[in-house]
């Protein structure tokens, strides 16, 4: 029976590989048991880590680092990469806010571990590893090592601190959330008011009553507004026609418009007249408004039109069609010549059948070909995020220079490439199941190795006569910031709850309650809170973790 032992206990590659299975098999199956309707889904991997590094089971120290390390790279880089098609809009919108108020949870959290070295007596590099293991942070508990070890002091009782922390911190924020739910949601109240897609365009319907325009072409209107807008039909004496730049308005024409809705009211007084008609509905059979022209909504599935322009592929000019609007992630946008097209992009066509067609065999219009894993934008992207992590940033008064480290560089290099990668040809199109797929292996490599790692220590730890108050303190540090900031959020500044739950989980650097929230929040409302607010907030407590370290000793 010596094979047995070797494989569950003797330190291999093997070994190491069935033993994080296990973890993640078992994790996983008691993830989905409900205790008052309420599951942890893949975060139950954590203790499931756990319960194995206590009763024994432990793998080779090197492959649970690199394993460790490399479940979180995969994991954030993906998320930067799902989000950042639509990140840079939605930080317009509202990032300043939220990322206010995920400061506001790190300062509270920050204020609550001065107040308790000062106050109960707790070293303050225990108080430091205290409040990492409370925001689940890794990266803040490295520099707080480095900051004492360059100050001659032991960093063991900051890492011991954080270990037992940690596993309260993970839930302490699910936790937050549920009771934030149970507490400000009625029953019946959708968890998000923006449970539908995001639209960035408007269709309105316009009669041109301006004298001013009479005779002048669409492209000298263009011209003379500033203003963008895609005219879709033309209807004239009840005959409908596809307008190019080169068309002459005329007195009481009619105009399908695409516009935004901010832009609306200046057409309108460009135009002269808007109609009555709501051309926003979703029920509206577009192909039944005229029998000449038909609406097809056409897939970019050729490689080669990766990172194109629109304008550049003289589509209108060429084939007689229009392009009303552009779909891509969820978001909607107006096909402007100067928009840049990626794979996947779902183009909304106007013409006729024959012209269509050109224009399918043009663009691809297949998604057998999108199902395809671009694995290379993975990878060079990961190795990219890994360089910025690992960037010194010397701060003024500090003597350690901070670090991005492995979370924080993948999820910016991740954005970055989601949102500019098309521009210089990389394919960065995943399917929805691919990105899906890729993050919940990532996440549960990670929480598998962290578990067990914490696990060999951690009854140890809360049997000494300081470990269980570590705990308690550890769990008012993540809950009582959640709780606050949580109300504010939607009390005074009216986040709906999906938003405030990926701030909250952001602030925190709570991937596990990040999973949470995206199973009881329709839609990627709370993923792209998440990733708005991690950078900052992950950056922030890297350097609030060494100043505390660097101002209290």
């Amino acid at each position: 029976m010596e094979w047995i032992y070797d494989i569950f206990l003797s330190h291999s590659a093997l070994q190491a590989v069935i033993v994080i299975s296990i973890i993640i098999a078992v994790g996983l199956a008691l993830g989905k048991i409900r205790v008052w309707g309420i599951s942890l889904g893949v975060t139950f991997v954590f203790f499931a880590g756990i319960l194995a590094g206590h009763i024994g089971l432990s793998i080779d120290p090197t492959i649970l680092h690199y394993t460790e390390n490399l479940g979180l790279v995969l994991f954030v880089y993906e998320l930067g990469l799902k989000v950042g098609p639509g990140f840079f809009s939605s930080f317009r919108k509202g990032g300043l806010q939220l990322n206010l108020l995920g400061l506001g949870v790190l300062a509270i959290g920050t204020v609550m571990t001065i107040l308790i070295s000062l106050c109960l007596g707790v070293p303050i590099g225990e108080a430091t590893g205290i409040l990492c293991g409370a925001t689940t942070n890794t990266p803040a508990l490295g520099a707080a090592q480095q900051a004492l070890e360059q100050m001659g002091l032991s960093a063991n009782g900051a890492a011991l601190s954080c270990a037992v922390t940690y596993p309260l911190g993970v839930v302490g924020v699910i936790l937050g959330i549920i009771a934030l739910r149970k507490i400000l949601i009625k029953p019946g109240t959708p968890l998000s008011s923006a449970t539908e897609e995001p639209d960035g365009t408007f269709i309105a319907e316009f009669k041109v009553c301006n004298p001013a325009i009479y005779d002048m072409t669409v492209r000298q209107i263009s011209q003379v507004t500033k203003t963008p807008f895609v005219i879709s039909r033309l209807w004239r004496n009840e005959n409908v026609s596809l307008p190019d730049s080169d068309t002459i308005l005329q007195k009481d024409d009619h105009l399908l418009v695409i516009t935004t809705p901010t832009d609306c009211p200046k057409l309108k007084v460009l135009f002269g007249k808007q109609e009555a008609r709501d051309w926003n509905k979703k029920d509206i059979d577009w192909n039944s408004i005229d029998n000449q022209l038909i609406s097809r909504r056409i897939i970019v599935s050729r490689s080669s039109i990766n990172g194109k322009k629109l304008g550049s592929l003289r589509l209108r000019n060429q084939y007689h069609i229009n392009i009303s609007r552009i779909s891509r992630s969820g978001l909607h946008l107006l096909a402007t010549p100067g928009l840049v097209l990626q794979l996947g992009d779902v183009l909304n066509v106007v013409g006729s059948a024959a012209d269509i067609e050109k224009v399918e065999r043009i663009l691809g219009n297949t998604e057998v070909k999108l199902k395809d894993p671009n694995l290379g934008a993975i990878f060079i992207g990961i190795v990219l995020g890994l360089v910025v992590g690992s960037i010194p940033i010397a701060i003024p008064g500090i003597s350690t220079p901070i670090k991005l480290g492995l979370a924080g560089g993948p999820i910016i290099i991740g954005i970055l490439i989601g949102r500019f990668g098309p521009q210089f040809r990389l394919v960065t199109y995943t399917t929805r199941s691919a990105n899906l797929m890729l993050r919940g292996i990532g996440l549960s490599l990670y929480l598998a190795c962290l578990g067990l790692d914490a696990g060999a220590q951690f009854l140890d730890t809360i049997m000494r006569s300081e470990g269980l108050l570590w705990i308690g303190l550890g769990f008012l540090i993540t809950v009582i910031p959640v709780l606050i900031m949580g109300a504010v959020a939607m009390k005074m500044f009216r986040l709906d709850f999906g938003l405030t739950c990926g701030m909250l989980c952001g602030s925190m650097a709570n991937p596990m309650a990040l999973n949470y929230a995206n199973d009881i929040v329709p839609g990627d409302y709370a993923t792209v809170s998440y990733a708005t607010v991690y950078p900052l907030s992950m950056f922030c407590r890297v350097i609030i973790a060494q100043l505390i370290i660097l101002c209290f000793i």
